[in-house]
C-alpha cells in the first residue's frame, strides 16, 4: 500500500510540473485517500493490539 502512495506521490509531483493539473489533482487525492485508509488502519491495529494485552 505504501509503495502505490509514493508511486502515485511521484506523479503527481511530475504531472505538476508538466503542467498536466487534472492527472496530478486525481493521483494526489487518490493518495490521500490511501494515507488515510493506511492511518485508519494503523490505528485499529495499535488499539485491538493494547485490547489483546490487556
Amino acid at each position: 500500500m505504501l509503495k502505490w502512495i509514493i508511486i502515485l506521490l511521484i506523479v503527481a509531483a511530475i504531472a505538476s510540473l508538466l503542467g498536466f493539473s487534472g492527472v496530478a489533482n486525481a493521483s494526489a487525492g487518490i493518495a490521500k485517500i490511501l494515507i488515510f485508509i493506511v492511518l485508519v488502519g494503523l490505528l485499529l491495529m495499535i488499539l485491538f493490539g493494547f485490547m489483546v494485552l490487556a
